[in-house]
């Protein structure tokens, strides 16, 4: 199975030095649709209900201190790993959300119902800070309903 640092080096092939804050919401998003149109997760790693949105911690430790990086110094990660049907996955996300700001992305993550009931079982409030798991299950029931 590909990792997130897998899914993450191709992102960054694909589209160029990303800000940390779209990184995050694009690796979300092709986990999510990988589990609707591919009927499995993209990779393994635990997805958190963070105050700016979905955020996996295994990620963000390898990029926290820097602004926006590229495929050059992401020092983990080999998008070689990902099937040719994960790609098109992939893809497909980028397609439809890779010219979003960040700050779009983590606005619409907070409409939607995975991140909201992660928040909800923690008890966390809008400006709390939480580590509640989005579980696959909820993203899984919600993205293939649109």
């Amino acid at each position: 199975m590909a990792t997130v640092f897998d899914v993450s080096k191709y992102i960054l092939e694909k589209q160029g030095a990303l800000p940390t804050l779209k990184l995050q919401k694009l690796v979300y998003y092709a986990h999510a649709w990988s589990l609707v149109w591919d009927g499995a997760p993209l990779y393994d790693e635990e997805i958190q209900a963070w105050r700016g949105g979905p955020v996996v911690p295994a990620l963000y430790s390898l990029h926290r201190n820097h602004v926006e990086f590229g495929a050059t110094n992401l020092t983990r990660g080999d998008s070689g790993q990902l099937t040719e049907e994960q790609r098109d996955t992939v893809d497909a996300v980028l397609k439809y959300y890779g010219h979003m700001a960040p700050w779009e992305l983590s606005n619409l993550t907070h409409q939607e119902a995975p991140w909201l009931k992660a928040r909800e079982r923690a008890g966390a409030g809008p400006g709390d800070n939480s580590h509640e798991k989005i579980l696959d299950a909820d993203i899984y029931e919600y993205y293939s309903n649109l």
